[in-house]
């Protein structure tokens, strides 16, 4: 005989586990210290790279002022400019995606807790079926 209670759970582990659960799932293999560290990580990263490329853009674009002013520049002016900029845009998306990914992480246990809870429901139907 079929045990509605059983397949209404089973069919809500599923779609959890094909959806919106899969990212949860794969996140519950980190730490949450490990997973936040990495993702800043990348962002910085990500960061330097973007800056990167867009200091080059600025040079070819300005590369002809550039090269008929290259005696008289003051190098040492632009290059604390240049880095200032970098400072700041990576505090801000360091701290942008620390708060971020902390609140992904906090938000994903809670929905893996309730995933937990029904498959410790679906673990006690199991076992009241169970013949001893």
């Amino acid at each position: 005989m079929l045990n509605n209670r059983k397949i209404r759970l089973m069919t809500r582990l599923a779609v959890f586990e094909s959806k919106e659960g899969k990212e949860d799932i794969r996140l519950s293999k980190y730490y949450k210290t490990d997973y936040i560290r990495y993702q800043v990580l990348k962002s910085i990263l990500s960061t330097t790279v973007g800056y990167l490329l867009l200091l080059v853009l600025v040079f070819l674009y300005k590369s002809e002022y550039i090269i008929k002013n290259a005696v008289s520049l003051d190098y040492k002016t632009i290059g604390s400019y240049v880095l200032g900029i970098y400072i700041i845009l990576i505090t801000v998306y360091g701290l942008g995606s620390l708060a971020w990914f902390s609140f992904k992480y906090d938000a994903s246990r809670k929905k893996l807790t309730r995933y937990f809870r029904l498959l410790k429901r679906m673990k006690k139907i199991y076992k009241e079926e169970m013949p001893e």
